[in-house]
């Protein structure tokens, strides 16, 4: 493992290369590092092929050493199929598809790597950086160190403001410039950022004399992305050159600092000077006439891009930070949303039930329950929300406690129903609506329900014939007129019924195959004489299978109720 000069460990990252050839830098700070399809892993791997929890990395020994978590295909260090493998420098790690995501282990400086370069003969120069006696504040050595400390800055720092004084603290020792300017764009004008002399001294914002209006137009005005010309004298005009040329500078120096679209080089070419204008390094000079740019230019504007990019860094990292924020209250209302399902189902007795719903997003639109209506009546509900996240699971919410109080029964659960629609649809102007199968059975087998359009249950006899029960009714909030006929079976000992929400016959495989009503059927009768419980397993096992993994686009509910004497 790479160490730093005071034994401090060196910290490592990963090279990321998307399916689409996009690359990006992801820094290795938590232990376990997780890595799968899952939202709350540490790296999202968006590949509906790879598993839920694929992969992690964890600190060993002083090293660093990568996991397969139990993954459908498997994790691949160069090219070699893995169980554990301790890392090493420039390790390839991969998912077992060859067109998904590239993960480069690294214990090198990004930073410095990328900027080195962008300086030709650097490699070399960096075995003597201590030498004494280097000449002139513009020599290549100079130039090398002012390269190197923005590089240490962009390694050490968490503050933007350190490295942005550190890249006009570069420029200003590779140009031998006088006084550097950093300035940031603000509506109509430009913000001083930082202000420094060749010293390090903190300079007033006054001491930029030339008007920065001039700047902000010539940066307007510009032909180039990632070069300027600015002449103060020039661009102030003739009424007022003689208060410019009171500043006796010798030389000036512009460049613009624009947007970075991280992973998307290639759009460059068509970006916008006017929109992805960030702000200006500006430096001048009174001493000398020399052309500070003179032989810089190139090293100038990538210490500009780097600029440039720690200030991309800095707003992805606020929009992180609050992307964190909500997963992370996703995350809790997940858990509050599946703390709210049965925690216990009966599973003796003359009523037993066995279910579960499995929600796609860290919150979805499908719930169900279970709960005994008085002893002789038990009762439950499917419920499936239109629509994806918090807003249909707020409604869901709202339905499970509606429907978590109801204990009518017979005609009084259409009237209910009734009810509970012309709510919804008086506050949701029909733009959130939900399918509902709701049931109660008695201790005497007879089976009262009404199906809002829901997918329609499957009633399994006790000689294992199957029956598909029919709709009653129009979704709930969807017509405020709407209403709902209760149907009713009697049921034979051993009877049970499947319920389930769309989810279930609409999973589908990796060629986007549907499980299907077919499917669904044949895993019922091959189980039609096993207790809920199993019936349950064997289906939710066959649908798995199904899938192979596949991401899908809706959440699953499966419940199945048993009915004794």
């Amino acid at each position: 493992m790479a160490t730093a000069i005071s034994g401090e460990p060196v910290p490592v990252s990963l090279l990321v290369i998307d399916p689409n050839g996009h690359r990006a830098r992801v820094a290795l700070n938590d232990f376990p590092f997780k890595i799968g399809r899952q939202a709350d892993n540490h790296f999202v791997l968006r590949d509906s092929r790879s598993s839920r929890n694929h992969a992690q990395i964890v600190r060993e020994d002083g090293g660093y050493v990568v996991e397969d978590t139990n993954s459908r295909h498997g994790v691949y260090v160069n090219g070699a199929k893995v169980a554990r493998h301790t890392l090493k420098n420039h390790d390839r790690i991969e998912f077992g598809f060859s067109d998904s995501y590239q993960l480069h282990f690294s214990t090198e400086s990004p930073e410095a790597a990328k900027m080195l370069e962008q300086f030709p003969g650097a490699e070399q120069m960096a075995k003597f950086e201590g030498i004494a006696g280097a000449p002139g504040p513009a020599s290549s050595l100079a130039k090398l160190r002012a390269v190197l400390e923005v590089a240490r800055a962009l390694e050490a720092s968490l503050s933007t403001n350190e490295v942005l004084t550190s890249v006009v603290g570069a420029a200003l020792s590779i140009t031998g410039a006088e006084r550097g300017f950093l300035l940031l764009r603000k509506g109509d004008g430009l913000d001083m950022v930082v202000a420094r002399d060749r010293h390090g001294s903190v300079l007033a914002e006054n001491d930029l004399r030339v008007p920065r209006s001039l700047i902000h137009r010539a940066l307007r005005q510009r032909r180039e992305l990632l070069s300027m010309n600015f002449d103060p004298l020039e661009s102030q005009g003739a009424g007022a050159e003689r208060s410019i040329a009171d500043l006796e500078l010798r030389s000036v120096v512009c460049v613009p600092l624009v947007k970075i679209r991280t992973g998307e080089e290639r759009e460059t070419t068509i970006m916008s000077a006017e929109n992805d204008t960030l702000g200006v390094l500006y430096l001048d000079s009174r001493a000398g006439s020399q052309d500070l740019s003179s032989g810089n230019r190139e090293l100038i504007q990538t210490l500009a891009l780097e600029a440039s990019t720690i200030l991309e860094n800095a707003r992805l990292l606020t929009e992180q930070r609050a992307s964190v924020k909500l997963e992370e209250e996703l995350t809790i209302a997940r858990q509050i949303q599946q703390g709210l399902l049965p925690r216990e189902l009966p599973s003796t007795g003359w009523f037993r039930a066995n279910g579960s719903s499995l929600p796609t997003h860290q919150v979805g639109g499908d719930y169900f329950d279970v709960a005994p209506i008085d002893g002789d009546n038990w009762a439950v509900v499917v419920a499936d929300v239109s629509g994806k996240g918090v807003s249909s699971a707020l409604l869901a919410s709202l339905l499970q406690g509606a429907f978590l109080i109801v204990s009518d029964s017979g005609a009084a659960i259409g009237r209910r129903f009734e009810r509970l629609n012309q709510f919804l649809a008086g506050r949701t102007q029909g733009e959130k609506y939900a399918t509902v199968l709701y049931a109660t059975l008695s201790r005497g087998g007879t089976l009262s329900y009404v199906n809002a359009a829901h997918c329609a249950p499957v009633l399994v006899h006790p000689d294992g014939r199957l029956e598909e029960l029919e709709t009653t009714g129009m979704p709930v909030g969807l017509i405020p007129e709407a209403t709902w006929d209760v149907a009713e079976k009697t049921l034979l000992p051993g009877s049970k019924m499947v319920i389930y929400s769309d989810g279930v016959t609409e999973a589908h495989d990796q060629t986007g195959e549907f499980f299907g009503m077919s499917r669904l059927l044949e895993a019922i009768s091959e189980c039609a004489g096993e207790s809920c419980e199993m019936m349950h397993g064997k289906i939710l096992e066959r649908l798995e299978s199904f899938t192979g993994g596949a991401e899908q686009a809706d959440d699953i509910t499966l419940v199945v109720v048993e009915f004794h004497a």
